[in-house]
């Protein structure tokens, strides 16, 4: 039963291990990745970047208002970028 359970524990720990290097590889490739910039305003963002493909309606207050990109989007407040999102399965590259 301890063999069992010792067996159990390294295999999870090794699931763990890959989870984390595959994240760091994700990480590293954003970095590289031309996306917009925190600070940018819209107008820089549209002529970087082209046209969204879809503007949602500022929510809130401040007024927050996301534009969707294929690959991520793009939030603001008022008009400067707050921060991008990449989509699911946006990194390409793997390992």
């Amino acid at each position: 039963m301890t063999r069992i359970v010792f067996i159990a524990i390294l295999l999870i720990a090794a699931g763990f291990a890959q989870a984390d290097v595959l994240i760091l590889d994700e990480v590293r490739q954003v970095e590289r990745m031309e996306l917009p910039r925190n600070g940018q305003d819209m107008a820089a963002v549209e002529n970087d970047f082209g046209a969204p493909d879809q503007r949602h309606s500022a929510v809130g207050e401040p007024p927050i208002t996301r534009w969707d990109y294929e690959d991520y989007s793009v939030y603001f407040e008022h008009d400067l970028v707050l921060f991008t999102v990449l989509r699911e399965g946006a990194v390409i590259e793997k390992g």
